[in-house]
């Protein structure tokens, strides 16, 4: 598990601001209950778990500016 700084990358900081959002609209159309609070952990817990603690642990360098 990680603690502190994350090293921040332009390449999937990019790739998330621009194919995540078309594929979210259409899945969040097909698919009922996806995008909704809690979906993940019935899903994965093990997963869901672990990203919430890595969330809650470390903080990129865009933090430091808000």
């Amino acid at each position: 598990m990680k603690f502190g700084l994350r090293k921040p990358s332009l390449k999937k900081s990019l790739k998330a601001r621009t194919t995540g959002r078309a594929k979210r609209a259409i899945k969040k159309a097909l698919i009922p209950g996806y995008g909704k609070k809690g979906m993940g952990f019935i899903k994965n817990p093990k997963k869901a778990v672990y990203n919430k603690i890595y969330r809650k642990t470390t903080f990129s360098i865009f933090d430091l500016f808000k």
